[in-house]
């Protein structure tokens, strides 16, 4: 087996830990006190006018007034006092949480006066926008580093391990279909409604191709690896059969993950431009909401 193949084929270091990175860490510590919160009563402890939980919504709306840095961070060069821009953009999300969960707990998860209700609102609004903005961000980013994934770079992707198919020579039928599989559940439709819902479902697509070429794979070295009397090569490939199964699982692999981004990643972009329409006219909205929030407060 060429190591060169194996190498490009193989998964990343640390894939298997992927599950203890922080984000899903942050969204259960997060889900969890949201779900205490709104069962636990609190306005028997906490009141929005004074005490903890006026001083929840002052942190809570000083947190959301922070995002701004984030964007100040990126356009302005002169600011790399405060710290890289990946840097900024974790703290980003996690301002984009924590105020508003603490707004909640301020507000006690109620309603209140018109003027709190249409800050509460926006802000919700806006951190919701957040959120299916982190997701779409991860669709155009790697690792979450703030490094873009032009297309350019994903096609050299495909391109290169579509290259490395000769190490497969021994098994033909298997990149064909391979091919096959690809143009199956990996092309998109021509329509833009047939893209969107080709988006949508390609967590299914991916899971149903991989069980079509995980199938085939083991049909494929089955029949590779069966020994011909007075083979030597039949049987040295019969020695290495797990070996040669692991290997093409893993490129079958990554050939359908590079053909999924590659195929996703025009229309990401486009979701991406839209959000950000969408997002920052949400945040001022916010802005001036919280605003006239503690104005009327202060006043009334």
């Amino acid at each position: 087996m060429n190591a060169s193949f194996a190498d490009a084929a193989a998964p990343p270091a640390d894939a298997g830990r992927r599950w203890l990175r922080w984000p899903l860490v942050w969204t259960v510590v997060v889900a969890g006190l949201l779900f205490w919160g709104m069962h636990a009563h609190l306005e028997q402890y906490i009141t929005p006018q004074r005490g903890v939980g006026y001083w929840l919504g002052i942190v809570g709306g000083s947190m959301m007034l922070l995002l701004l840095v984030y964007s100040a961070r990126k356009r302005a060069a002169w600011l790399g006092w405060l710290g890289s821009i990946p840097s900024w953009f974790e703290f980003h999300m996690v301002l984009g949480v924590a105020g508003p969960v603490l707004v909640l707990f301020h507000a006690n998860f109620h309603l209140g006066a018109s003027n709190s209700n249409v800050a509460l609102v926006s802000m919700l609004l806006v951190s919701g926008s957040g959120v299916v903005g982190r997701y779409i961000y991860t669709r155009l980013h790697a690792n979450m580093d703030g490094h873009l994934d032009t297309l350019e770079q994903l096609q050299a992707v495909g391109n290169r391990l579509r290259s490395q198919t000769t190490y497969l020579a021994f098994l033909p039928d298997l990149l064909s279909q391979i091919e096959q599989v690809e143009a199956r559940f990996m092309q998109p439709p021509a329509s833009t409604v047939g893209q969107f819902a080709h988006l949508l479902t390609g967590g299914v697509r991916s899971f149903i191709a991989r069980r079509v070429l995980h199938r085939a794979i083991r049909i494929a070295v089955a029949k590779a690896t069966q020994v011909t009397p007075g083979s030597r090569s039949s049987e040295l490939l019969a020695r290495h059969a797990g070996k040669l199964h692991a290997t093409a699982r893993r490129y079958a692999d990554r050939r359908l993950d590079a053909g999924r981004r590659l195929h996703e990643y025009r229309l990401y972009a486009r979701i991406f431009s839209f959000w950000h329409v969408l997002h920052i006219p949400l945040f001022f909205m916010l802005l001036l909401a919280g605003v006239a929030h503690v104005i009327a407060v202060s006043v009334y």
